[in-house]
């Protein structure tokens, strides 16, 4: 029980890795908050997570949002008086190649709505989580924070021009608030996932996955577990000397081009 009665808020926990790692976390005694957009899954996830963790509690959360995640936070932290962890997972996809040329031609670029879209959740997302709870964190003595990468945000990727800036961009912020909330006993790493097959990623062609499997050394996807793995280890007192680290869970993976 490594995480015993810690209260920990996971966005994006409705499903995927962020469903694995509140479920693991639960677990291993916390007291899970998860928060997400899809309200139906979200519900269904907290019911299999009340089995192990009767408190646990489910919100309806824009991350991108500042005053959605400050009023989830505040309530978070009025109902059990400390919040211990935060998993920064929520995370959307909206890939498409910057430019696209043809015969000398312009036939399409990545829109500005995807751009912002995915630049608002996957960065400003962990941002305003992270501002909201680190206070709440400093007053109860100290806390960890820890934020979903990905291998495309340390090796860059084809076609993702969107999602790589703010994977990448995690990295930078991992590694500046290590810095800035170390003196308060926050600690502050994040989780680079390769191929992993959660519900979007197993739903994908045959002949995808197998390239997948292919390029990976270990030949096999992850498992969501794998990841929610990694962040328990980090959450838990066992990882309390690391800080401001990047940890690859991918198999073994290099991304290419």
């Amino acid at each position: 029980m490594r995480l015993h009665n810690k209260v920990a808020l996971v966005t994006g926990g409705a499903a995927g890795i962020g469903k694995a790692t509140a479920l693991r976390f639960a677990e291993e005694g916390a007291i899970v908050v998860i928060c997400d957009l899809n309200e139906a899954a979200g519900q269904e996830t907290l019911a299999e997570v009340r089995t192990l963790s009767p408190e646990s509690r489910f919100y309806k959360v824009n991350v991108a949002n500042r005053q959605d995640v400050q009023a989830w936070v505040d309530e978070v932290f009025n109902a059990f008086g400390h919040i211990d962890i935060l998993v920064n997972n929520a995370g959307v996809l909206r890939d498409g190649q910057m430019i696209k040329f043809k015969e000398g031609q312009l036939i399409g670029q990545m829109s500005e709505a995807d751009f912002d879209l995915v630049i608002g959740v996957n960065l400003k997302g962990p941002f305003n989580c992270a501002q909201a709870v680190s206070p709440y964190m400093i007053k109860s003595g100290g806390g960890v924070i820890l934020n979903a990468s990905s291998i495309v945000g340390l090796d860059g990727n084809f076609g993702q021009t969107n999602y790589v800036a703010t994977k990448s961009g995690v990295i930078g912020m991992t590694k500046v608030w290590a810095r800035e909330l170390g003196k308060f006993n926050i600690r502050v790493n994040a989780i680079a996932p390769g191929f992993t097959g959660t519900e979007m990623v197993k739903a994908m062609p045959e002949k995808i996955l197998d390239g997948m499997r292919a390029r990976t050394p270990l030949g096999r996807l992850g498992d969501p577990r794998d990841i929610a793995n990694a962040y328990l280890f980090l959450a838990s007192d066992d990882a309390s000397f690391i800080t401001g680290e990047v940890l690859r869970v991918d198999g073994g993976i290099v991304v290419g081009t």
